[in-house]
């Protein structure tokens, strides 16, 4: 075939360069999880009795939010979501749960051993974390995807391991900044956490480690503990007194603004990202 005849390839449209462009893929990832969780909860408000909204619709909205996922990885990146595959994801989701029950016990442990942490009874039945569980698989999902398989890993991708980790610490630390009774350690603490939950998904590729962290913590401190979680307001199952300096127990805001969590939160962040794979993106 001469010069003359050869084929020159078109160049790529501007609509194929629009929507294979990470900052329009990470819009359009957060919309795919994000809005079937608000369609959810909105219409199931509207239309169902409030008697006959119990569990479900969180449950609901937690599954759309993946398939949401799913969809969006499906139809616009052209390719299979491995990060949710289901082989080994009860024993990673397992993993995780154990990872942060574990830190939040630690948390609750030394407080308890500072005299800032004192059970004082029950609030309620036990049945209270069942009625608790289904809104942090929910909270646990949504946020996981949006953060880890949406915003961290499209990041990565484009711009290497360490900005998408300073990415991470300031996204996560900034969707939490207008919770009531925020401040600056429950700022430093919730991106340092969004640092811990994307070192777990750099260990597997996978997001059931940080699901199960991102709960485990969750579901100790609003469904077990009535500790004000993220500025929300205590109802757990232990009525818990947290006498002392809000810069130790956290205040209003919860442990979570304690300095006690930054600190536990920041070396397991530190421990994970040395033990991370070493052919993982560092640019």
């Amino acid at each position: 075939m001469s010069v003359a005849q050869q084929v020159v390839p078109s160049p790529p449209s501007f609509r194929h360069r629009l929507f294979v462009h990470p900052l329009t893929r990470i819009v359009l990832g957060i919309v795919a999880v994000m809005l079937p969780v608000m369609l959810t909860l909105m219409l199931t408000d509207i239309l169902v009795p409030k008697p006959l909204r119990a569990v479900w619709p969180l449950l609901l909205a937690a599954a759309l939010s993946v398939l949401g996922y799913w969809q969006f990885t499906t139809l616009l990146e052209k390719r299979s979501a491995t990060e949710l595959a289901l082989s080994g994801a009860a024993r990673e989701a397992g993993l995780g749960i154990a990872l942060g029950a574990t830190l939040g016990l630690a948390v609750a442990g030394l407080l308890a051993a500072a005299g800032s942490f004192t059970i004082t009874g029950t609030s309620t039945g036990w049945e209270f974390l069942l009625k608790c569980l289904p809104e942090q698989i929910m909270v646990a999902f949504f946020e996981e995807l949006m953060f880890r398989a949406v915003l961290f890993r499209i990041v990565e991708q484009r711009w290497g391991t360490r900005v998408a980790l300073v990415v991470s610490f300031l996204g996560f630390a900034l969707a939490h900044i207008q919770n009531d009774h925020m401040n600056l350690i429950g700022i430093v603490t919730t991106g340092v956490a969004g640092l811990t939950l994307s070192a777990c998904y750099l260990l597997t590729r996978r997001l059931w480690i940080s699901v199960g962290m991102h709960f485990g913590w969750n579901f100790l401190y609003d469904g077990v503990f009535a500790v004000p979680l993220s500025g929300h307001a205590a109802r757990g199952w232990l009525q818990v007194a947290l006498p002392g300096p809000e810069w130790l127990t956290g205040g209003a805001y919860g442990v979570e603004a304690s300095v006690l969590t930054l600190v536990l939160w920041g070396a397991a962040a530190f421990i994970m990202l040395r033990q991370r794979p070493r052919h993982v993106l560092a640019h």
